[in-house]
């Protein structure tokens, strides 16, 4: 039932899979392998035309950093090397799949989408009871929404053929533990 369900499509921007962003020698060959534009692409267009609403989680920090976790392994380079600046065309949705009118637009400042973010009081205030999960990276994102989702009380689909990791081990791993939280499938075949 469409008006129950969103899709999120998380961390797609342009530092992490744009072949000009800072990411591109980690995602970009994983997105390109795995065909994950495309399918990202029709999973969105699927969802709009069922009215299932669209969600952007973006990963972004103020200019100055000051939500950065300095002792990060994941973020603590991002300040260094000028990555996840909000305001940025790094931080920007890739453009093949840019956010329309009325798209929610969740920014986080931590792996999770859930942590410190508007996510949760939005799910709830729309009667979302359905999460359709895409994005990068497999093991972070898409794998923290699939595990906090299950633990509140959301039902959790990943298509993990719009999802990817750094390398394809990450990715599999990720989605052999995310299977006890999350129904697994693909763009074309989830159930609408």
């Amino acid at each position: 039932m469409p008006s129950d369900t969103i899709l999120l499509v998380m961390d797609m921007i342009n530092d992490l899979v744009h072949p000009d962003g800072a990411g591109a020698r980690t995602y970009v060959p994983r997105c390109r392998e795995r065909d994950v534009y495309r399918n990202t692409a029709h999973a969105i267009a699927r969802a709009r035309e069922a009215g299932i609403r669209i969600g952007y989680v973006r990963v972004g920090f103020s200019p100055d950093y000051r939500e950065c976790p300095p002792a990060s392994p994941v973020f603590s380079r991002a300040r260094d090397n000028g990555l996840f600046k909000l305001g940025t065309w790094g931080t920007e949705v890739y453009a093949d799949f840019a956010p329309q009118d009325g798209d929610a637009d969740i920014v986080k400042h931590r792996v999770s989408p859930f942590y410190g973010t508007p996510l949760e009081p939005l799910l709830s205030a729309q009667g979302i009871r359905r999460l359709l999960l895409t994005g990068v990276s497999t093991n972070g994102v898409v794998q923290a929404a699939a595990r906090e989702g299950h633990d509140r009380d959301f039902h959790c689909v990943v298509l993990e053929d719009c999802c990817a990791g750094a390398t394809d081990d990450e990715h599999a791993f990720a989605l052999a533990g995310v299977r006890r939280f999350a129904e697994v499938t693909t763009a074309a075949e989830f159930r609408i």
